[in-house]
């Protein structure tokens, strides 16, 4: 057998496992293969190239869809998948794990430049891209899913402007979503990665948790579970309340600089943590970051501050050396670290993810071709959706609850 032979085989047997943990994309991979709602449509989508994504594909495959693929993150992207994946599917897959950012970039504009008239984004690149192109590429797309807080944030500063030309389905705000992925998979594999990388026991450590949305919120509760004292920064004053009521320390960041051995930065947002807290860390402190761009931890700064050099120390743990001889390690270049040093979601996680994102890909293409049309703008996910993958999930999980009698339902719609 030869080498790509290999590769693929192993691959479809990641895939094989991961279709196993997902029985809500099952099923709507079964129903897609029955109605074929996708059909003749061409999708392009950049995600983490994983098994799970894989089963994503499959899915829209199943649905009469046209997939192109690329690489939101180089540094998660399976080879053994995207082999398994242009062999048995027949897709066009771009991505290689460590590609460098020419080669990113290339790929995105390839797919871009195939007027795709559905797109999947995992922080925005192909919807940025295409609208940098302009009306001859943005005017073909029925619309496009965003699966990251930080994507959002961009594609509704472009709504802002009035540039945004087509309808964007949020599928990080569904519940299903928020859940799931944000609360339960980043909160377990963000600590998965970082273990990973440096074997750490968090028992008696203090960890800094940077930003207390959903994620944050997963990623603090873990900590304490493991034993760590866990401080919370925010700046956000009904989510630093909430830390709080939740017992948890809160305080600004500089002040829980000098205190943090272990931190982790989950804002969606750039240079949290900068030259000011680096001077005043602990010997010895671990810099990870939890959010989708590597812009949470100013790396600037912190190379500049290495005054002393810097080394690998593990495989992803780069350690930098200041002037008065403090070490500060680095995980995963600074990389989203649950995909960069650990292996991401749960299966079971992104299953929740890719239904939502396989019905909201369904739900464009319906109201395009049948209406009523959705207008150019950021659109949450209809509550059908939400309510179809919590109802999908529930039977998988054989729990069975309760539906209002005709009484109640009259009750909770009358006056008085």
């Amino acid at each position: 057998m030869s080498t790509t032979s290999q590769l693929a085989a192993a691959g479809a047997d990641r895939i094989a496992w991961a279709d196993a943990q997902m029985p809500v994309l099952r099923s709507l991979a079964a129903r897609f293969d029955r109605d074929r709602p996708l059909d003749g449509i061409s999708v392009a989508a950049c995600l983490h190239v994983t098994a799970e994504t894989a089963c994503l594909v499959r899915a829209l495959v199943a649905g009469g869809a046209r997939v192109g693929l690329c690489a939101a993150n180089p540094l998660s992207t399976q080879d053994d998948v995207v082999a398994a994946l242009g062999r048995d599917e027949g897709v066009t897959v771009l991505a290689a794990r460590g590609e460098d950012e020419d080669a990113y970039a290339a790929h995105v504009a390839t797919l871009v430049a195939g007027r795709p008239q559905v797109t999947l984004d995992d922080g925005a690149d192909l919807l940025g891209v295409a609208h940098a192109i302009g009306a001859e590429v943005v005017d073909g797309l029925m619309g496009g899913t965003e699966e990251t807080t930080t994507g959002l944030l961009r594609l509704r500063a472009l709504e802002a402007e009035g540039r945004l030309g087509c309808p964007v389905v949020a599928v990080n705000e569904a519940r299903t979503e928020r859940l799931f992925n944000d609360h339960y998979g980043t909160g377990q594999s963000t600590w998965d990665g970082i273990l990973r990388a440096t074997n750490l026991l968090l028992a008696g450590r203090t960890v800094v948790v940077l930003g207390y949305g959903w994620t944050g919120k997963g990623v603090a509760l873990r900590a304490k579970g493991a034993g760590a004292q866990v401080v919370v920064c925010e700046i956000d004053p009904m989510r630093a309340l909430e830390a709080r009521m939740e017992g948890f320390e809160v305080m600004p960041a500089l002040a829980a600089a000098a205190r943090g051995q272990v931190f982790v930065t989950v804002t969606g947002s750039r240079s949290v943590l900068g030259a000011e807290h680096f001077a005043v860390m602990q010997d010895g402190a671990v810099l990870a970051n939890a959010g989708h761009f590597d812009v949470e931890i100013d790396l600037a700064a912190l190379r500049e501050a290495a005054t002393g050099g810097r080394r690998q120390a593990l495989p992803l743990v780069e350690e930098h050396v200041l002037a008065d001889g403090r070490r500060l390690n680095l995980l995963a270049s600074g990389r989203v670290v649950n995909l960069a040093a650990g292996q991401g979601h749960p299966a079971a996680v992104m299953d929740m993810s890719f239904a939502n994102q396989a019905l909201a890909a369904e739900h464009l293409v319906r109201a395009a071709t049948h209406g009523p049309a959705l207008g150019p703008g950021v659109h949450a996910v209809p509550e059908a959706i939400d309510r179809e993958v919590a109802r999908l999930k529930l039977a998988s999980l054989g729990v069975e609850i309760d539906r209002p009698s005709g009484e109640q339902l009259a009750y909770r719609s009358s006056w008085g």
